[in-house]
């Protein structure tokens, strides 16, 4: 029987809620959820993940959509400090991987200013569900030897640069872009400028792992804003992706 710790009082959790569907969340996270005395999710976490937690927890929402806060990064750190300080067990609750886009490094820096314990526990990063949902694998022996993970989001500053290539032909790899805004065919045209094929394929997924899924298979010419769902959505470019047979 696999034992798992229960959120310490004082301890604050950057836990990774994976893509959405709550069947993909880890063992530890669930429990953490289940123990925790404060939980502050994002947004994108769903209702059914928050029902796990424990029916006396404190949930405070600290989502950040469009680029519109509900509140601050320096509000987040606040709360946390709080909680922590006043001896409650925090889980910081984060959608998909907390070490990925998640702004990670400044509440890990600000924890550790601060001398309040706290531990990162992985989750399924978007990316992860949708090649799953596409049943094709995003690195490939004879196709893509590399995968690159990059966002179209950047901090307020500093200047928003589409992501490029640069190495190895983009043959030989897969992008994938987080947070890509809503101006599909801008972002094709600049991926061609920097060197992608017109033809390689590329998939727009909408809402991953959830009910409101919404997958759209195109060309990187032929994408175009009004085929692709709702935000949050999860752009994939390179050779291996493709649409299941069947």
């Amino acid at each position: 029987m696999i034992s798992i710790p229960d959120a310490e009082s004082g301890h604050v959790y950057l836990v990774g809620a994976g893509p959405g569907d709550p069947a993909l969340l880890t063992l530890r996270a669930a429990h953490l959820l289940k123990t925790a005395d404060v939980v502050l999710p994002d947004d994108l976490v769903s209702d059914e993940i928050l029902a796990l937690a424990s029916p006396t927890a404190l949930i405070i929402p600290v989502g950040k959509r469009c680029g519109q806060p509900r509140i601050t990064q320096a509000g987040i750190h606040a709360l946390l400090l709080e909680h922590a300080s006043a001896g409650s067990s925090v889980v910081r609750l984060k959608s998909g991987d907390p070490l990925i886009f998640g702004r990670a490094a400044e509440e890990i820096a600000f924890l550790r200013e601060h001398s309040i314990p706290f531990a990162i526990v992985p989750g399924i990063t978007a990316a992860f569900a949708v090649a799953a949902a596409l049943e094709t694998p995003l690195t490939d022996r004879t196709r893509a030897s590399k995968l690159i993970l990059a966002t179209a989001h950047h901090a307020a500053g500093k200047l928003a640069l589409t992501p490029s290539w640069s190495g190895a032909s983009p043959n030989e790899a897969t992008l994938v872009i987080y947070m890509p805004g809503r101006n599909f065919e801008t972002l094709a045209q600049d991926l061609i400028g920097s060197g992608i094929a017109p033809e390689t394929p590329c998939t727009a997924v909408s809402c991953a792992s959830t009910p409101e899924e919404h997958i759209h298979i195109t060309t990187l010419a032929e994408l175009s804003s009004p085929d692709v769902g709702p935000a949050p959505v999860l752009l994939l470019i390179g050779p291996p992706i493709s649409k299941p047979e069947h």
